[in-house]
């Protein structure tokens, strides 16, 4: 993304998963501008001014894993994206941890096929969660989805660990979201922020070193 033109070509960013990523905020209102891809655009703009960068929506808010997974392929690989985020946690809390898992792992397999990078996300904050209990279906999940980057060396962005992070600090995480489930614009800035800080750079590099 350094590369200036001519020789250099677009970079194809694809956020997939459920309404967080679609930009919903307080239902039905969708804030597309102030949502993470938004912001994740924004900030690597900043940081490659030279780079020809889409960042890609194709989050369906009220979708699950399952759903997400089976139009996978059509919807995001069809994009040829250069690297996929993936948000279904929160919308997983209906699905058995092992269904959930089957359905992270078919995309996860489906994109490393197409030598696409893998970036998996943990969900963001519930109201009526509290995300430092680790007996929570969020905590569960996250932890899960957080094995599965161990398992097939993906990128991973703890969102929920940082609403973790607010409330054993003594914050109140309500002021990070708009609605129950939904962040706002500084729940957003929280996930764009370690996505473009310490996840999507070293997921290029690692998978570049690794070839």
């Amino acid at each position: 993304m350094k590369t200036k033109w001519p020789a250099n070509r677009t970079v194809n960013i694809v956020c997939h998963g459920h309404s967080v990523p679609s930009g919903y905020f307080m239902t039905p209102v969708v804030d597309t501008f102030n949502s993470y891809p938004h912001l994740l655009h924004l900030a690597l703009k900043k940081k490659y001014p030279f780079a020809v960068i889409n960042v890609l929506v194709t989050a369906i808010g009220g979708e699950n894993s399952i759903d997400g997974a089976k139009r996978f392929k059509k919807d995001v690989l069809a994009l040829s994206p250069d690297a996929v985020t993936i948000d279904y946690s929160l919308n997983d809390r209906s699905l058995s941890f092992e269904k959930a898992a089957k359905a992270w792992t078919n995309m996860i397999k489906a994109a490393k096929a197409k030598k696409v990078k893998v970036i998996l996300l943990s969900p963001t904050a519930d109201l009526r969660e509290d995300p430092r209990d680790k007996k929570t279906p969020l905590y569960l999940h996250s932890s899960q989805v957080r094995g599965l980057a161990r398992k097939f060396n993906t990128g991973f962005v703890d969102s929920l660990g940082q609403y973790r992070k607010i409330a054993k600090a003594g914050g109140k995480i309500n002021r990070y979201l708009s609605h129950m489930k939904h962040p706002n614009k500084k729940g957003h800035q929280l996930v764009a922020k370690e996505l473009q800080r310490n996840t999507f750079v070293n997921t290029f590099q690692l998978e570049r070193s690794l070839g």
